[in-house]
Formats: C-alpha cells, sequence, structure tokens
C-alpha cells in the first residue's frame, strides 16, 4: 500500500469534503437533515469509493457515516474494495453510534475535519459529548483514538504545520458549513429527528 505525506492525505481530503461531500450535505440540510458526511477513499490511490451525507429525517440511525457505510455495503462486492484498503473520511469527528459502525465494519482507520468541541460549540450540536459522557462515562471526547481496531486523526493534525497551506480552502469549508449549520438550526423543530 502506497504511503501518503500527511500534506498530500489532507488537501485530498479537504478536496473530497468540499467537491464530494458538502453538495449532497447542502441537499441533505435543506430537507432538514443534520450537516455530518463522510466518504470512503481507496488508501492506494486517494480515489473516492463513495461519499454520503446524513439523512435521519428518513431515519435517526442514518447518520453521515452510517448512510455511507449503507452506500459502499451497497456497492457491487466483486467491485467493492476492501475495508482495510480504504480511508474513512467523516466531516465531523463520529459520535459513539458512528464510532461502533465504522469498527464493526471493518475500516481501520477513520479521519475527521470538525472536532467534538466544534460541533457542540460551533455548529449547536452537544449530543455526541453529551451521549459519550452520559451513557459511556467518557469524559471530553476521551476515547482511545488509537486502539486495536483503528487510528484516527484529525485533519488539523495531518496539517500541523502547513496549516497556511490549506487556510483558503479550510475557510471557504467553514463557512459553507456555517451557513448550513444556520439553514439546520433555523429548520430544526420542524424535521421530527428525536436528538435535533
Amino acid at each position: 500500500m502506497p504511503q501518503h505525506s500527511d500534506n498530500t492525505l489532507a488537501k485530498r481530503i479537504l478536496d473530497v469534503i468540499e467537491f464530494d461531500i458538502l453538495p449532497l450535505t447542502e441537499i441533505g440540510v435543506n430537507k432538514g437533515n443534520k450537516i455530518f458526511g463522510a466518504a470512503i477513499l481507496r488508501k492506494k490511490d486517494l480515489s473516492l469509493v463513495i461519499a454520503e451525507t446524513n439523512r435521519e429525517t428518513q431515519n435517526p440511525l442514518f447518520h453521515g457515516e452510517i448512510s455511507t457505510l449503507n452506500a459502499y455495503f451497497a456497492l457491487d462486492r466483486n467491485q467493492r474494495p476492501k475495508p482495510h484498503e480504504c480511508l474513512f473520511v467523516s466531516t465531523h469527528e463520529p459520535c459513539s453510534l458512528c464510532l461502533s459502525a465504522i469498527t464493526w465494519s471493518g475500516f481501520d482507520n477513520f479521519y475527521y475535519l470538525f472536532g467534538y468541541l466544534d460541533t457542540r460549540d460551533t455548529f449547536d450540536i452537544p449530543h455526541d459529548l453529551k451521549i459519550l459522557s452520559e451513557v459511556f462515562r467518557i469524559e471530553k471526547g476521551n476515547y482511545a483514538r488509537q486502539n486495536h481496531y483503528w487510528k484516527c486523526r484529525s485533519i488539523d493534525e495531518l496539517s500541523a504545520g502547513s496549516e497556511h497551506k490549506f487556510a483558503k480552502q479550510r475557510k471557504k469549508i467553514e463557512e459553507t458549513y456555517d451557513r448550513l449549520s444556520s439553514i439546520y438550526q433555523t429548520s430544526g423543530s420542524q424535521n421530527h429527528i428525536p436528538l435535533s
């Protein structure tokens, strides 16, 4: 499996979020769904396998990562790369449901852009940290980021020391998420999502 530099990975992940996930998320948010999305890439060449977005208005379990996993496993088994041959990309640090789904699906990694504090404070969706604390007694989102099953990294870790290279694109992505978050928050009471 080829090794990609952290800068190459950061740039590719930001491109996938901006050009593959965000357009789907914009459609989803306009239907009342949350702003979360995900994608799966091939490790060898970083090509896109599948991208998806949150579909909680259909089913409260269809978080962005779950929708992505459902779409991935719906691909023809003979054409679909194996989970260990792929990178899992999440726009936001996965909640406990999605952490478990990524694990049960056999992925040995995941990457994310926005952390739990962003989700809670910037996007006003506090459930990830609250569930980790109330149900699992994990404070401040301190789960094991490297364990027997997988290793996770944030885009900030990948781009440490090179933030200036990605600043313009990152700002554009953040502004789009801020706009979509405002749309979601305005429609939140009408979407019938249990934890909106």
